[in-house]
């Protein structure tokens, strides 16, 4: 199975990496996408996955961090984008949760990744949260100016957005949150989402699913993450795994010739 987000260069791996995807290779997990969080880390992030035949990287900017990116622009991103181990644009979007960027730095920067998504022609892996109107309202807005690929990531927002994602094409990504046992909204959101049209991922370091809640969360308990989303749909975690390995390689066609 693929772990479709992964934060593989953070602190919490430094010590043992190795180890790490060891652990995921014995649990049935053969490839990952690790995730650009700032333009400042991609070297870091280039170096544990471009040597590595089962692990891609995205190229992009957090909302958190639209602040510090105001320079970044579609070109710059395109450029990013040239090797062939980067097979998405992102993560990027809206979050207002914490407030750590102004919401316009933000929503400058999200235009910017949505031009170098639709320029590429690589999914646009969106982290949206507490916006969904207006992470709705962009995403529609600048498909009509020209269609890109789009992966909402570990989606926890309401059913309103996710409809309008879907009426967009989008893919939907979920997390372990999926198997938290008061996430019932989370579990409303996977069943309207087409099982081809789902994605699994970790989101590792965060969001350790049950029973291994209280530590660092792996890929290697992806698994997890399939048997409670396939749960819904009324399917094993075998064919869950399956089934979004499928949808991953139909959105992430580059992927295979990263491979």
């Amino acid at each position: 199975m693929i772990d479709s987000h992964v934060n593989l260069h953070h602190e919490a791996f430094a010590d043992d990496l190795d180890a790490v995807l060891a652990r995921a290779a014995e649990a049935g997990v053969h490839a990952m996408l690790s995730i650009s969080d700032r333009i400042e880390n991609t070297a870091a992030i280039a170096a544990i996955t471009d040597h590595r035949p089962n692990l891609w990287r995205s190229t992009g900017a957090h909302p958190h961090y639209a602040k510090d990116h105001l320079d970044l622009t579609a070109e710059k991103l395109v450029e990013l984008a040239a090797p062939a181990k980067v097979i998405g644009i992102g993560e990027t979007g809206l979050d207002f949760h914490y407030g750590w960027s102004p919401q316009a730095d933000q929503e400058q920067v999200f235009r910017a990744h949505i031009q170098a998504a639709r320029a590429t022609g690589l999914p646009l892996i969106v982290h949206t949260r507490e916006a969904d109107r207006l992470t709705g309202d962009i995403l529609e807005d600048e498909t009509a100016r020209g269609a890109f690929p789009i992966l909402l990531h570990c989606y926890t927002s309401g059913l309103d957005l996710l409809r309008r994602g879907l009426d967009l094409g989008a893919y939907v990504s979920f997390s372990g949150i999926a198997a938290f046992k008061n996430a019932t909204d989370v579990r409303a959101a996977v069943a309207l989402v087409p099982p081809e049209r789902t994605l699994l991922e970790t989101d590792c370091p965060y969001l350790t699913p049950p029973p291994h809640r209280g530590r660092r969360n792996e890929p290697a308990y992806l698994p997890l993450v399939a048997g409670a989303v396939g749960a819904v749909h009324g399917l094993s975690a075998e064919t869950m795994a399956e089934t979004a390995d499928r949808a991953f390689h139909a959105l992430f066609r580059r992927a295979e010739a990263a491979a």
